[in-house]
């Protein structure tokens, strides 16, 4: 492959990439703004965040939990908020998967962390992870709100969220790269509504 051919690849992945997150801006944006009521509801009462997928959905959930424990602006000085990844400890999601199977590790802690009044953001392309579907079956037994974000099909998980966030895509990665601008989305929300007064040291 020569340079011209190059620069026409990273052309096409990056106009790939911006029609998605259009179609998405089109047809999400409803979607997103009753997630963030749903975040922003849970974190106003005192409740926490968790987060969970697979692969680079389970990056995203790290991603995303440090933007709400932290800020998402430096500019924007504001109290901590309560979001753990349950992706991320992985004594527990290895002792876990090896005596339970690893359809349970995120179910577990959401049994352990979760409460009425918290919430659970499942990050799933397809919708249909079993250790996510699990997960969220917990989450609702155990009176947390849920929000999704998944493919254009939702999958099964759809039909086990409050709110699911449907990017207009089948291609994996088209899908991950809207959605982690639509967590950036979720937390510019959040902390709007939360902290109007926030300003710069």
């Amino acid at each position: 492959m020569d340079r011209d051919d190059s620069i026409a690849l990273i052309r096409r992945h990056l106009e790939a990439s911006a029609e998605v997150k259009r179609l998405a801006a089109a047809s999400c944006a409803p979607a997103i703004a009753e997630a963030a009521g749903v975040l922003i509801e849970a974190f106003r009462h005192g409740g926490r965040l968790l987060l969970c997928g697979n692969g680079g959905s389970a990056a995203d959930c790290q991603h995303l939990a440090t933007e709400f424990v932290g800020t998402l602006k430096r500019t924007r000085r504001r109290p901590a908020l309560s979001a753990i990844a349950l992706t991320s400890d992985t004594s527990f999601l290895t002792a876990s998967a090896n005596d339970f199977g690893f359809d349970h590790v995120f179910a577990r802690q959401v049994e352990a962390h979760g409460r009425p009044g918290d919430a659970l953001l499942a990050i799933s392309t397809s919708g249909d992870s079993a250790n996510v579907l699990r997960a969220l079956e917990r989450a609702r037994s155990q009176g947390m709100k849920s929000v999704l974000l998944t493919g254009e099909s939702g999958g099964k998980a759809a039909e086990l969220v409050d709110i699911a966030i449907r990017v207009p895509s089948g291609d994996t990665q088209r899908i991950q790269e809207s959605h982690i601008a639509i967590g950036h989305i979720l937390c510019d929300l959040v902390e709007l509504h939360l902290f109007p007064a926030a300003r710069p040291d």
